[in-house]
């Protein structure tokens, strides 16, 4: 709400800063970090105090993991506080792209909590049934989609070409939202270690900083042959909010970690980058910058379908992660080198940006 005042009064003095985009994304960071670090000691102690035994751990799952138990789950709600505030304080009011993402983001952490919840509940690793949470997912999805749609159209944007494709009329809702949904739970299988899907996540969100703030210029756009979306640099404030939160969160979920992000902060994050690629029309690019948790989701999908029709395990374990440790790989060791492959894959993301 900054901008509004600042703008009110005409941006007097020092105040002139919050006119540039590239100011408040920096404030939208420092907020996000400052915040989650402040109440994450307090929030770690409530969650702890109102769970009790935690979250409950696979037992079919590496046995290391069983030492884990009573660590609190649903710390995405860390997350969702400090991203929040943040982007209230610093954003436009008046962009529909920033409150479309962030009803995807909010209402995929509310499903991602229900979920949790049910878990610690019941003390089980089921939670809501799937079909349940899909369904409640592509309602949500559908709904920005087509908020999105409204305002920058319904064109395809594929990497290395300088132009539009296709443009695949109302079908883009369907794409858009399977693109919202899909990721959502990509990043939610990813979060199975100490630390693995949050800094992914955080380097993902940065690629997106820098994606948005070009779509949302005219000039660096054309330049670049890359889709110029009128109001999409406002999204970098998001992503920094994201990183910035993202960062406060991994200082407590660092191994051994004091507590779990949860399917509330997992799935929550993942729409939200998701709906972001969807505004700045560089849904294929989210699947090369993240495609860490792409991966792990087929890995998933692999190995249900080969197992239920041979009876055999393509993998040791499923997701993928699980997989290296039954390898014999230390949770440390895959966690890292995870990071080294997202951060790679960032690069080659943002790399399609010059080669159109």
């Amino acid at each position: 709400m900054l901008y509004l005042i600042a703008e009110q009064l005409g941006f007097p003095g020092v105040l002139n800063l919050i006119r540039y985009l590239s100011f408040r994304a920096g404030g939208a960071v420092a907020t996000a970090l400052f915040l989650g670090l402040i109440i994450g000691p307090k929030f770690i102690g409530w969650l702890r105090l109102r769970q009790g035994k935690g979250q409950p751990i696979r037992t079919d799952g590496p046995q290391t993991h069983l030492a884990k138990r009573g660590t609190p789950t649903m710390g995405g709600l860390m997350i969702l506080t400090a991203l929040t505030v943040s982007l209230l304080l610093w954003m436009d009011p008046r962009n529909p792209y920033v409150w479309a993402c962030l009803a995807v983001t909010l209402g995929f952490g509310a499903i991602g909590f229900l979920d949790d919840w049910d878990k610690v509940r019941k003390a089980t690793t089921a939670g809501v049934s799937g079909r349940v949470r899909l369904l409640l997912e592509f309602l949500i999805a559908g709904i920005a989609a087509w908020l999105i749609v409204r305002h920058n159209g319904t064109h395809l944007w594929l990497p290395f070409i300088a132009q539009p494709v296709a443009d695949i009329g109302w079908f883009y809702i369907v794409f858009a939202a399977f693109t919202i949904v899909a990721f959502g739970n990509a990043v939610n299988l990813t979060d199975g270690l100490d630390g693995l899907a949050t800094m992914p996540v955080i380097i993902a969100s940065v690629a997106f900083m820098v994606i948005t703030y070009l779509v949302g210029n005219a000039k660096f756009a054309a330049y670049l042959g890359i889709p110029h979306v009128p109001g999409a640099g406002d999204l970098a404030l998001f992503c920094g909010a994201i990183a910035g939160a993202g960062l406060a969160f991994l200082w407590f979920n660092a191994p051994p970690a004091a507590v779990f992000m949860g399917d509330t902060g997992s799935l929550a994050l993942g729409g939200a980058l998701g709906t972001i690629a969807v505004v700045a029309h560089h849904e294929i690019v989210l699947g090369i910058i993240g495609g860490l948790f792409v991966v792990e989701a087929l890995s998933v999908i692999i190995q249900v379908f080969f197992y239920k029709r041979t009876g055999k395990r393509v993998f040791k374990m499923a997701p993928i992660h699980h997989h290296f440790e039954q390898l014999g790989w230390s949770e440390p060791t895959v966690v890292i080198r995870f990071w080294i492959i997202a951060l790679v894959l960032a690069l080659a993301g943002l790399s399609t940006l010059k080669v159109r």
